[in-house]
């Protein structure tokens, strides 16, 4: 009998468990076990691998609901250090022990680095997602045009080189959209909009900060709220001209919206708001806040006296305000778009760990004859010519520097992904369920609580 493992590493996405049933629907079908290892790759560097059987007797547990955000087994930003040779011994008996045949991985870029050492005595494929849609590559050969940008000591960039197209088609795009996406986007565009109606009663300027790290989808797809100025990480920030840009809206509509990537730069390659080197578990900069510092970049340039004569009493400090979408991008229940693709690449991952392949990553590809349809692609074809395997960026040619919006690619891209990316069942679950009453007498039932009773060990 066939056994499978499967996990969730790195950050959550509202799409996690509907990819992680649709790996267990699959395996139902062709009647392999599947067996979820607790909190990502943290699991398997527990000599315990605290596990749950997902699927006995091939039927799915009830805990699993694909229509849930996060993840019922739990993640963390744990990964495998290849250079520890007796780890890697231990990890490789824990798995003979469980008896599994086979791994698949639900991450993103980290996730795909960190299962690189098992993928050497172990079959292992990636199902991906990423609220950033980091995942993938603009066109096949990018890989082969990246340039060591060594003058900022800043490691292997895409911005700047020399080598990059300067167009794109949109079926060149490998991986066109990551679960995750779509749903995060829905989220950020309630908030602008929300957000939009009291920076235009009160007259003020609204900086509104978005998710992404170094790649702009999430800010690029703020389109959709209507932001006056979109700023992404893969445009150094002009100053000069953001700011003629912001007084001219300002004078004429008497309130601006800015929508600004965490991960925006300015001329110099630094980030805003990392002016510390603070890192997380995964070795990424911790920002302490693009939003903030845009904002006091903003009041210098601007001054009291700007505002004092359009809005008496007022500094520029108080007629600038900041807001973070924050963790709501990660959270809450998936829209149609991302439970659908999540569900069919858990399964695609299945087939692949079936047909024998191992180190490849399950790719949602789309085309307009075809639409969207499931693919696959060796994980090593991700890697540039050092090793390493970068986020995906904005394509240039999918951003308008001179009006801070999406250009026209970049905005045909959007429609293909999120025209009626919102299905009528997620309607009726906010009608239903936001209200419901039987909520004010029932205490919120985590699935933790559930799965804390079906978790195994191995010793």
């Amino acid at each position: 009998m066939t056994r499978f493992a499967i996990l969730t590493a790195g950050g959550d996405t509202p799409a996690l468990n509907a990819t992680i049933y649709g790996a267990v629907e699959r395996a139902n079908a062709l009647k392999i076990e599947m067996v979820g290892l607790i909190r990502g790759f943290a699991g398997i560097l527990d000599p315990r691998v605290p596990h749950v059987r997902l699927n006995p007797l091939f039927s799915t547990i009830p805990e699993l609901n694909p229509n849930m955000g996060g993840t019922l087994l739990g993640a963390s930003r744990t990964y495998i250090d290849r250079g520890q040779a007796d780890m890697m011994s231990e990890i490789k008996q824990r798995l003979q022990t469980l008896k599994v045949d086979g791994m698949i991985c639900i991450g993103g870029d980290g996730t795909i680095n960190g299962m690189q050492p098992l993928c050497e005595f172990f079959p292992c494929v990636l199902a991906p997602k990423t609220i950033d849609n980091d995942l993938g590559l603009n066109y096949l050969d990018e890989v082969n045009e990246l340039m060591m940008d060594e003058s900022e000591n800043r490691g292997h960039r895409r911005h700047g080189t020399s080598l990059a197209r300067p167009t794109i088609g949109l079926d060149e795009i490998v991986n066109y959209v990551t679960p995750g996406f779509a749903t995060a986007v829905f989220v950020v565009v309630q908030g602008i909009e929300r957000i939009r109606t009291t920076a235009e009663s009160h007259r003020r300027i609204a900086i509104i900060e978005v998710m992404g790290r170094d790649s702009g989808f999430i800010p690029l797809g703020s389109a959709y709220g209507q932001p006056d100025i979109i700023l992404i990480p893969e445009a150094r920030l002009d100053m000069d001209r953001l700011e003629h840009r912001i007084a001219e809206l300002y004078e004429l509509q008497k309130h601006v919206v800015i929508v600004i990537g965490e991960g925006v730069v300015d001329q110099d390659g630094r980030q805003l708001g990392a002016a510390t080197k603070s890192y997380d578990p995964a070795g990424n900069i911790i920002f302490n806040g693009a939003a903030e510092e845009l904002k006091q970049l903003l009041c210098k340039r601007f001054g009291d006296d700007y505002f004092g004569t359009r809005r008496k009493h007022e500094s520029a400090d108080s007629a600038i305000f900041t807001r973070k979408v924050g963790h709501t991008q990660r959270g809450g229940f998936p829209i149609k778009f991302d439970r659908f693709h999540g569900v069919q690449l858990g399964g695609k991952a299945v087939d692949l760990l079936i047909e024998g392949q191992n180190n490849m990553i399950a790719t949602l590809q789309w085309s307009q004859e075809k639409g969207f349809f499931l693919d696959s692609l060796g994980a090593n074809k991700l890697r540039d010519q050092w090793g390493k395997i970068h986020p995906r960026h904005v394509h240039p040619s999918f951003y308008d520097y001179q009006r801070f919006q999406p250009s026209l690619l970049g905005k045909n891209y959007l429609r293909s992904v999120l025209t009626g990316a919102i299905g009528t069942e997620d309607v009726e679950q906010i009608r239903a369920d936001m209200f419901s009453p039987g909520k004010l007498s029932t205490r919120y039932q985590s699935v933790n609580i559930d799965i804390q009773r079906r978790i195994e060990t191995i010793i």
